[in-house]
């Protein structure tokens, strides 16, 4: 979700992905990893691309967030509703 999403603002502001890289201080090979969900970006790099990009810091965040919960529950699908259930509850505590 968050890749589709970068990808396709990086690609409307006909962005180069070596821009974006060097915005993050990597190199274009590693952002081109992130970019086909080989390599996981870290809280901080979403927040400067979501800068760089002009969008909302928080639809960004959360859709890394959400990815990462995805990657932890699609392969638990019997119990995965359960788990978020519960974790829906906690935090509303």
């Amino acid at each position: 979700m968050f890749i589709n999403r970068i990808k396709q603002l990086r690609e409307d502001s006909q962005m180069p992905q070596r821009q974006l890289a060097a915005a993050l201080d990597i190199d274009t090979a590693t952002y081109c990893k992130i970019e086909k969900g080989i390599r996981c970006v870290k809280r901080d790099q979403v927040i400067t691309i979501a800068k760089i990009l002009n969008a909302d810091q928080d639809e960004f965040l959360s859709l890394w967030l959400a990815d990462q919960i995805l990657n932890i529950v699609k392969n638990e699908k019997e119990l995965a509703e359960k788990a978020l259930a519960i974790v829906k509850e906690k935090i509303k505590q």
